[in-house]
């Protein structure tokens, strides 16, 4: 894994003044994972390097996985490159039969849960045990519509899950869109290698949209053309070959807990190398902080956030969940309640994130009413405490930022940042002297 290590419990000392930076985060998480599943079912036609790549917990376990199955995966860390050579197997997935471990990392298991049932073959996905937690039945119902034979080992609709398949032997599913993108992200991914048109079609109120979009964007430049009217996607088998080198963006959710800093401290901070024309939903996030009464600045170097009193907004936070706890922390430090809804998805991630949140912040003195799809969080006198982050890298790093601005702020297990940012305990520090983060 990273070559960070982590105490058991990090206490964040409150900057001394309004934080002044520019910072560099490294590559997106979510468009590493995306272009690896693409690269590695693109290279029976040509071999592909991704520059910028993400180096984590939850990329490491997927090329570990794509190792597994036979692909011819190379990554070079220390450049922040990976490279998949060209697949001269013959077959679409090299390996007939894998074990694969997935850790905590949800795109892996539904990623790859959809690729391997391209090709003929039995494999097995485990994880730890809140993967074991974390529901996967509607996209095993999904792959059983396309005549793949896919359940849970244990029978409760979660990993471990066995995947049989000789491939897809029709060409119509249909899937729900209220519990995880990923589900619907998976199918996208794998249905360009389909022998026909696929047709998926979206059950319920699609939760993360930016999320599928970012998948489209990338399909089509790989593989196959989608059309999307409604609730249906088709995707049309008209394959070609994919780039032989592929950029990717710095992490839009990495960023947010710079730009909130930004928002908490009264500071400046531009993140470099993002654009509003991201591929990445997240960058919306700057949005929220101008509505609780922040500047913000862009140019063609990237965005900058100027802080100003803050005000609390009611907002509907569907699109760019994954920022909900860092919005949480800025809500401390407002004038009047911030209230975040239709977000009860959240509670299936690497923890249930609203119960969760409600309960870390009320430990440091907010008042905070919770309901079903979010909560409501209404300023009070800080005091800074010990607080857990449930093996969960963004209660880890929003809970931090607490502590810029509230003494004794203590993150027990702040190594779970792992999972997609080792190295964001260092880039917090360097904020303190204004340099560039790593």
């Amino acid at each position: 894994m990273s070559e960070f290590t982590y105490p058991e419990r990090l206490e964040i000392a409150p900057l001394a003044k309004p934080v002044a930076a520019s910072v560099t985060v490294p590559g997106s998480k979510s468009i590493t994972n995306r272009a690896l599943v693409l690269a590695a079912l693109a290279s029976r036609e040509t071999s592909c390097t991704l520059t910028g790549a993400l180096r984590s917990e939850d990329t490491e376990v997927m090329v570990e996985c794509l190792q597994r199955l036979g692909f011819r995966v190379e990554p070079d860390w220390d450049r922040a490159t990976i490279t998949i050579h060209k697949n001269e197997s013959g077959r679409l997935i090299p390996a007939k039969t894998a074990d694969l471990y997935v850790a905590n990392s949800g795109t892996t298991m539904r990623f790859l849960a959809a690729m391997v049932s391209l090709s003929e073959g039995e494999y097995r996905l485990d994880g730890v045990p809140r993967m074991r937690e974390r529901p996967i039945q509607d996209l095993l119902d999904a792959l059983r519509q396309l005549g793949v034979d896919a359940k849970s080992e244990i029978g409760n609709g979660c990993p471990p899950i066995i995947v049989r398949s000789k491939g897809w032997t029709e060409s119509r599913v249909r899937v729900r869109g209220d519990v995880s993108s990923q589900f619907l992200s998976g199918l996208l991914l794998a249905a360009g290698w389909a022998l026909q048109d696929t047709s998926i079609t979206i059950e319920g109120i699609l939760v993360s949209t930016p999320y599928i979009e970012m998948t489209l964007s990338m399909l089509e430049l790989w593989v196959a053309r989608v059309a999307w009217a409604g609730d249906i996607l088709v995707v049309i088998a008209d394959q070609h070959n994919g780039p032989m080198e592929y950029a990717i963006e710095p992490d839009a959710s990495a960023a947010s807990y710079f730009w909130a800093a930004a928002a908490i401290t009264g500071g400046r901070v531009t993140v470099l190398g993002l654009t509003r024309k991201s591929l990445q939903g997240d960058v919306a996030f700057v949005d929220m902080l101008e509505r609780m009464g922040c500047r913000v600045e862009e140019c063609e170097a990237g965005i900058t956030i100027h802080g100003g009193p803050l005000r609390g907004i009611d907002v509907d936070m569907n699109a760019i969940s994954d920022t909900v706890m860092t919005l949480g922390a800025v809500a401390c430090f407002a004038e009047g309640p911030t209230t975040i809804r239709n977000v009860a998805h959240i509670r299936h991630k690497e923890t249930d994130r609203i119960a969760a949140l409600a309960t870390e912040l009320r430990k440091l003195g907010a008042e905070v009413e919770e309901f079903e799809d979010g909560l409501r969080i209404t300023p009070r006198p800080l005091t800074g405490c010990a607080v857990d982050t449930y093996n969960d890298h963004r209660m880890a790093m929003s809970l931090a930022l607490v502590g810029l601005r509230v003494p004794g702020v203590v993150v027990n297990d702040p190594g779970c940042v792992a999972k997609t940012y080792p190295g964001f305990w260092q880039d917090l520090d360097r904020l303190r002297q204004g340099e560039r983060g790593a």
